[in-house]
């Protein structure tokens, strides 16, 4: 008959401290640029608003605007929650036209 023997963990104060999964994701959004801040969208989708109010939608990159929706200006596209354009656009809006206008602050 084989007998097979466990190695001895060592206790934890002997062992020394080790990386917990928090202190690793976090190494690693670091090291990847990667940021905490919200996304408009996800993978795959661009942001679009709608035409005379402040509303918004995602829209699969594969896709154009539904009806009442347009593409942001380029350059003026909001990337994350509460970035520039992101905060610019809740008070201003495009007409049919095309042209940017202020719209009141919602309530």
């Amino acid at each position: 008959m084989r007998t097979f023997t466990r190695p001895r963990r060592r206790p934890a104060s002997v062992a020394g401290p080790r990386p917990t999964a928090l202190t690793a994701l976090t190494a690693a959004a670091l090291l990847t640029g990667c940021s905490f801040e919200d996304s408009i969208c996800s993978d795959g989708e661009y942001p679009v608003m709608t035409v005379g109010a402040t509303g918004s939608a995602c829209v699969p990159n594969d896709e154009q605007p539904p009806k009442g929706y347009v593409r942001y200006p380029e350059g003026k596209v909001p990337k994350h929650v509460d970035d520039k354009w992101d905060m610019y656009w809740r008070t201003h809006t495009l007409d049919t036209n095309g042209k940017i206008i202020t719209v009141s602050e919602p309530d």
